[in-house]
């Protein structure tokens, strides 16, 4: 693989690191480089799988430096180890070529350490899971409680692996554990669905396309990012507008369905998100839980007599899936909620998940509500 390659993997992790989203990063510095086919699958796997085994490949470095290092060097470091030990590159392939885009001041330090990671590598001896793991403590923790601890080491381990490619029969590219939350809404010819959160716009241009669709988001930018699908995929039945889903600007009761993929933290994309483990902290799952249940507040007014809601995040905290089910129940009894979509969900309270282990997809969470007459 070529040295560019290299050079912009550490670019990237370098403005990763500076507070840049690893989606957006890469894709940008790839255009501004002649790199083609392996050498941009190679780029991407070192990004993606670098910034995922971050805390592991620290603690592979710093057990060989006695001082701080900068930003860009410690970006080369820890390109060396997770080649050396996540892709097990020969050690002479790895060091040689990661020195080769070291700062010219740190070359000597880098190859001296990365030659002593390399000696340890092939078995490292872990201090704890969440290490081995690199995960932050809080995930590891809260995920073993919630989950048990097999299946939420299954879920950390599979998450740690590159996604699979799914692709619908329009070309759109998406998981296919959306897919199914978008199958389990039920649109028929005819209906009209609201969907409340609907950037990028995947979920809206995968339902019947002989149902009227009313796609909103409350930030701009990503309703651009709608915009740009529903053109691309000639989605003519969805309309777009730019509103905050806690106050959607429509009649009470004029929807069929009402889609809310809520804004969630994220834990069941992780393999998707490389950064996100690092961006999400314990203290935004509890502010998220009550930005759903306002969002869902919402969504129950915009359903008719007898209407469907359908709510669904891509996380695996008990706050966020069975809390929100929980308190939909104690503050309205009388919805009903219908039974849990076929498999591969499993059943979870009135509604259903999906671990990323069950059938290498996201994790993901559904709960579908009927709502009663006026």
């Amino acid at each position: 693989m070529s040295e560019s390659a290299r050079a912009t993997a550490r670019d990237a992790l370098v403005e990763i690191e500076a507070g840049a989203y690893a989606n957006l990063a890469l894709p940008r510095l790839l255009d501004h480089t002649d790199l083609e086919g392996r050498d941009r699958a190679f780029t991407t796997e070192l990004v993606y799988g670098t910034t995922r085994m971050r805390r592991a490949c620290d603690w592979l470095i710093d057990q060989f430096i006695t001082r701080p290092v900068d930003v860009e060097t410690r970006a080369v470091l820890r390109l060396g180890a997770y080649q050396l030990a996540f892709l097990h590159t020969p050690p002479h392939a790895a060091v040689g070529a990661t020195v080769d885009i070291a700062p010219k001041r740190a070359a000597g330090f880098v190859n001296a350490v990365l030659r002593k990671v390399a000696a340890i590598a092939n078995d490292p001896k872990w201090p704890d899971s969440a290490t081995e793991l690199s995960y932050p403590d809080w995930i590891v923790e809260r995920l073993t409680t919630e989950l048990g601890a097999d299946a939420a080491e299954a879920a950390l381990r599979r998450m740690n692996e590159p996604p699979a490619v799914t692709e619908r029969a329009d070309g759109y590219v998406q998981d296919e554990a959306s897919q199914l939350v978008a199958e389990s809404v039920g649109a028929q010819p005819g209906d009209r669905i609201a969907d409340l959160c609907a950037a990028p716009g995947g979920k809206a241009t995968g339902l019947d396309p002989r149902a009227f669709v009313a796609a909103s988001d409350v930030n701009r930018t990503r309703v651009g990012l709608i915009e740009s699908n529903i053109r691309r995929l000639r989605a003519d039945n969805v309309a777009l507008l730019v509103a905050d889903g806690r106050m959607p600007p429509y009649k009470p009761r004029a929807f069929d369905r009402v889609l809310l993929d809520a804004p969630c933290s994220g834990l069941g994309v992780l393999r998707r998100r490389p950064d996100a483990r690092w961006r999400i902290q314990p203290d935004d799952v509890p502010r998220l839980a009550a930005l759903q249940r306002d969002l869902l507040d919402a969504a129950l007014t915009l359903a008719m007599p007898g209407g469907l809601v359908v709510y669904s995040v891509c996380t695996l905290t008990l706050a966020e899936t069975a809390g929100i089910d929980k308190w939909l129940a104690d503050t309205r009894p009388g919805l009903k909620a219908l039974p849990p979509p076929a498999g591969p969900w499993e059943r979870f309270g009135r509604g259903a998940r999906l671990l990323p282990q069950t059938a290498d997809t996201d994790g993901m969470y559904v709960l579908r509500v009927k709502v009663g007459p006026a």
